[in-house]
């Protein structure tokens, strides 16, 4: 009697092990299906940021730190070298559950000067159905570029290229308010599809200046292993100028030399329609659209060692290149740009960062009191992401 006891014992707890096992599949994601409330399933909220604070100093005499020429004479009080913060980012990522989730990023850096349409960057609610299919909706930067595919936090040299903020400014890109559609187009994610619809007006603006809504769309390829290249193309509008487009390419490659030493290569070409310089001309009979162009293009290599010691984890070094014309059909003035750049990286995923380096300016008519004057900027650049 004691051993049938047993054996039925034994029995129940097997089946009541059974049974928990069985619970706890329910809620994995290859059960999801069993599931029956989602409000709450995978929810969770994340904090993020990064500060970057930098020393910079002009090395050209009669250039401020900004790059504006100025009379020593007649103003004594240009600024040749100073300490700032450049950026200063909080961002809070909300989970809401496995499909919705929140973002919002904001530089608290930009209260240091006018905060007008400026502090809040990313405010975006995205749709996650699976790898094909991503949806967001609010203010985001649209992915036209390596530097819209990048992240925003990780920022391997002084700045963003120029080409960036000049299309930037004509709402080819940085942070626009509206919606976009992201996924992949195979399984194995060799081919990437980006596209979306956004007023085109830059950030924290009420409304959009026109009814015309910016499109855009990039398409990804990975052809090699570590070796993407990929097309962007876009049309819109800003203040009324009637409707323009932009449109270019890029490619990215990471070379492995040894377990030690690393290449990274990343090159762009744009060309786009000119709004602002269109908005502001005085030309009289003024020209159409198509006559006020931007284009550039940069070669940014990169040489990374892996140190990897307890405090010292690796070694950049790197020199951007950079051409850019803006409205070159009207006021053709090429600048060019090169930033040879040394990284000192101290926590892995560029957690803590030293960089030293200097931006030098080359234009090719220097126009006297103003930013078009060619200059030498030297930099020390302290960023700590958390």
């Amino acid at each position: 009697m004691r051993n049938y006891l047993l054996i039925l014992l034994t029995g129940l707890q097997l089946l009541c092990l059974f049974g928990t096992a069985q619970q706890r599949d329910e809620t994995s994601l290859t059960h999801a299906d069993t599931v029956t409330n989602f409000s709450a399933f995978n929810r969770s909220l994340a904090f993020a940021g990064v500060l970057q604070t930098r020393y910079v100093a002009s090395l050209t005499k009669g250039v401020d730190v900004n790059g504006k020429n100025f009379d020593p004479a007649a103003d004594p009080k240009g600024i040749r070298n100073t300490f700032l913060v450049k950026r200063a980012r909080v961002m809070i990522k909300a989970n809401i559950n496995d499909h919705f989730s929140a973002n919002i990023l904001a530089n608290l850096a930009d209260f240091n000067g006018n905060a007008s349409n400026k502090v809040l960057e990313n405010a975006y609610i995205k749709y996650s159905l699976n790898k094909y299919f991503n949806v967001q909706a609010g203010q985001f930067r649209p992915f036209f570029g390596i530097e819209d595919a990048l992240a925003v936090d990780i920022i391997r040299t002084l700045d963003f290229s120029n080409q960036y903020y000049a299309f930037g400014k004509n709402g080819w890109q940085s942070f626009q308010v509206g919606l976009s559609v992201f996924g992949h187009i195979t399984p194995d994610g060799r081919w990437k599809y980006f596209a979306g619809v956004y007023n085109g007006n830059n950030r924290n603006q009420s409304t959009d200046d026109d009814d015309t809504k910016n499109l855009y769309a990039r398409l990804e390829t990975t052809i090699a292993p570590n070796f993407t290249v990929a097309a962007n193309a876009g049309t819109g509008s800003l203040g009324g100028s009637g409707t323009g487009n932009a449109w270019g390419g890029d490619a990215t490659a990471k070379i492995d030399l040894s377990s030690k030493w690393h290449i990274l290569l990343m090159g762009e070409y744009k060309s786009g329609s000119d709004f602002i310089a269109y908005n502001s001309s005085s030309l009289t009979p003024k020209p159409g659209l198509s006559q006020f162009r931007t284009q550039g293009f940069y070669f940014f290599p990169t040489i990374r060692y892996e140190y990897k010691r307890p405090r010292v984890r690796a070694i950049e070094f790197s020199s951007r290149y950079e051409y850019l014309e803006e409205n070159y059909k009207q006021n053709k003035n090429p600048r060019q740009t090169i930033i040879p750049n040394v990284s000192l990286i101290f926590a892995d995923n560029f957690y803590a960062v030293l960089q030293l380096g200097i931006a030098i300016d080359l234009y090719k008519n220097d126009i006297p009191l103003t930013t078009a004057y060619s200059s030498n900027l030297a930099y020390a650049q302290l960023q700590i992401r958390f």
